[in-house]
């Protein structure tokens, strides 16, 4: 519901800039819950929150997204993505598979392997537990590290693993042989685990398990990338609450570099597929309230949800786009394709922004691993080291 404001919005936005940003959980819900009057003042001062924290330019990552698994034991209410053995379209790629994706997309000028598989299927499937027999592992990821640390000695590019839970033992193990690692949290209510909810029959979508995760790669200082999907059952309530999860954590370990928010869009078939869709206010005030939370943060949102106007998003107070593949499609989101590079540029530009390529990993992420001496590897530090430009950026920017 929209709340009533006892004093005119732009006054209240001005005394809580005056005050000092970041946001109360209290004003970021009375803000997240105003009218679509109001909006234009909201996403105003986002906008001087980017200006004063953030360079005058808005980045994006060249990838190649990598669905190097789609079994997997949840079963989310709106996801395509995944499959159980048998069923059409179920795949797990080989090596040979992998980097025929990775040689084009280094010819393309792509300077990250996205990888995204389901979680832990041979935990689930024993058709999975064969296919790692076959290929010569003990697990999904055992073969995930070995897929990651092959990108880096046969190719340019560099990894960017999602795969879901795991230890603090296996993220050290991915930190060795990619320079990132992300997570989505989604979201921190238990009540979307319920019977005939988003997360209905999704084990591993347990917000303390996602949540543990996030801490152990704090714990680690191990550059991280989550985020929240917005409109799949959360309350305004909640959705502040998962911000504020995310903002905590950072506060704490100061290792996410990138906060994600995404729209959910609904897609045939599933559960989900009548559900409503978060509107473009709803969005709009969604990332100008993240921003006014987390002011100096990398605030991305993915241009292909919100096509044709995704251009409206830098509105809010984005500063990144997020991955873009000038090869592959989004395997999360088939019928929603990537724009074309030429036209985010012009899209961009005619915001008032320049549109820098970055790695992966976030230029300030990359100086502070060096300072400090952390990248687990020679061969790491060396990728690294080539792929990117005095300022930490991809060194053939677009």
């Amino acid at each position: 519901m929209a709340i009533a404001f006892h004093k005119p919005q732009a006054e209240f936005l001005y005394e809580i800039e005056s005050k000092g940003l970041p946001l109360s959980r209290q004003d970021a819900y009375r803000l997240l819950c105003t009218n679509n009057d109001s909006l234009p003042t909201l996403l105003a001062a986002a906008q001087r929150a980017r200006a004063k924290f953030k360079i005058a330019a808005i980045t994006y990552s060249r990838k190649v997204f990598i669905p190097l698994t789609n079994l997997c034991r949840d079963y989310c209410g709106y996801c395509t993505f995944r499959r159980d053995p048998g069923q059409s379209g179920a795949h797990t790629m080989t090596p040979d598979e992998v980097m025929n994706v990775v040689h084009a997309g280094q010819r393309l000028g792509c300077t990250e392997a996205l990888f995204s598989l389901g979680d832990k299927p041979e935990a689930f499937f024993p058709q999975m537990q064969e296919t790692l027999r076959h290929l010569g592992y003990k697990s999904t990821l055992h073969y995930l590290e070995a897929m990651c640390e092959k990108v880096l000695r046969e190719s340019t590019l560099l990894p960017h693993p999602n795969p879901g839970l795991m230890s603090a033992e296996w993220l050290k193990r991915l930190a060795r042989v990619s320079p990132s690692v992300g997570l989505m949290l989604e979201t921190t209510s238990t009540r979307l685990l319920e019977k005939n909810a988003a997360h209905d029959n999704a084990p591993d979508k347990d917000p303390s398990k996602r949540l543990r995760v996030i801490e152990d790669a704090g714990r680690e200082g191990i550059p991280f990338t989550t985020g929240i999907l917005i409109g799949i059952g959360e309350t305004m309530e909640e959705r502040v609450d998962t911000l504020i999860a995310i903002r905590d954590l950072h506060a704490k370990y100061g290792h996410i570099q990138e906060v994600i928010v995404q729209n959910f869009r609904a897609k045939p078939g599933t559960p989900m597929a009548h559900s409503s869709e978060p509107t473009r206010e709803d969005m709009l005030r969604t990332l100008a309230v993240t921003r006014l939370m987390m002011p100096a943060m990398n605030i991305q949102a993915p241009p292909n949800l919100s096509d044709p106007h995704y251009a409206d998003l830098l509105d809010g107070g984005i500063n990144d786009w997020g991955g873009i593949s000038p090869l592959t499609p989004d395997y999360i989101n088939p019928e929603k394709p990537w724009p074309h590079l030429d036209e985010l540029k012009k899209k961009t530009e005619a915001k008032g922004f320049e549109l820098r390529q970055r790695l992966p990993v976030y230029p300030e992420f990359i100086n502070r691993r060096i300072v400090a001496g952390t990248f687990d590897s020679d061969l790491l530090g060396r990728r690294i080291a080539a792929a990117s430009n005095s300022d930490g950026f991809a060194r053939k920017a677009a």
